[in-house]
């Protein structure tokens, strides 16, 4: 495990859908070939999300694809995976989903170092029309003055 490539896959439209409010890093719970599969690179968190289920946090929809190397000891695609937090987090996660109605967004998968899996999660609220029509003409007229930088530089 010397020299490993760093694996980030990242939940793109999350920015765009949700106002994000607290971030935390989690570990995941994987089974058999799940880590083999995630260090090709072949997962996703476009539509996952995270629930409580018995004081435990799960992370559901994430799609972890079947290790292409791997025999009858394959693992199922989209099945619910735990995540790992501190008891106090887990605590207070718990309490702003329940009594606010937030939600909790994965946000980005990567490898550590050590070649360990983690899941950077956030609290989210829902954006509403109105704020995603502001985020985009924001985006729009950074874009139009970096051009303007740009051609007074040249």
């Amino acid at each position: 495990m010397a020299s490993q490539k760093k694996v980030q896959i990242k939940n793109r439209k999350a920015r765009f859908e949700y106002e994000i409010l607290d971030k935390y890093v989690a570990g995941i719970v994987l089974r058999g070939t799940e880590i083999k599969a995630i260090r090709e690179g072949k997962a996703s968190i476009a539509e996952s999300f995270c629930e409580f289920s018995n004081g435990e946090l799960f992370v559901i929809n994430m799609t972890v694809q079947e290790y292409s190397h791997a025999s009858h000891y394959s693992h199922n695609p989209k099945q619910e995976r735990k995540l790992l937090l501190n008891r106090s987090e887990l605590k207070k996660l718990e309490k702003e989903v329940k009594n606010t109605g937030l939600t909790i967004i994965p946000l980005l998968l990567f490898t550590t170092d050590k070649g360990l899996a983690k899941l950077e999660i956030a609290l989210c609220r829902g954006k509403k029309q109105f704020d995603k029509r502001e985020s985009i003409k924001d985006r729009d007229t950074k874009r139009d003055l970096s051009r303007i930088k740009k051609s007074f530089n040249n």
